[in-house]
């Protein structure tokens, strides 16, 4: 598993741990492309992963369904996935949804590797 760019999505190894960088938008129009690079990290082997959202200014539920897609995939595997860096919308359309119940929430990078550490 080598460092790589996905779909406006930069992808670092930081201590055994996969950090997405998420694009500024996740709906219809690329969430098969940011499921298929998350896929493409599970399929190399990645059982820790960040999602770094400090880009992202809108989620649809399309988005909100690769985050559980993601999840389940690495539970399977005893995975575990953390969410950090949220703005306002992205954290309510979360909240509202019930998935922050789902997922670990932390506000920065630094915070959400070492929890998926």
């Amino acid at each position: 598993m080598s460092d790589r760019k996905g779909p406006d999505m930069d992808v670092e190894l930081t201590g055994g741990v996969a950090v997405v960088a998420l694009p500024q938008r996740i709906d219809t129009q690329n969430a098969p492309d940011v499921q298929a690079a998350f896929d493409s990290l599970l399929e190399d082997g990645a059982r820790a992963v960040v999602a770094d959202f400090q880009a992202t200014e809108y989620i649809s539920s399309a988005g909100l369904r690769v985050f559980l897609a993601v999840l389940k995939a690495l539970q399977k595997d005893d995975g575990r996935m953390v969410l950090c860096g949220m703005k306002p919308f992205v954290a309510d359309v979360f909240d509202i949804a019930g998935f922050t119940q789902l997922f670990t929430v932390v506000a920065d990078r630094e915070a959400a590797v070492a929890a998926a550490s």
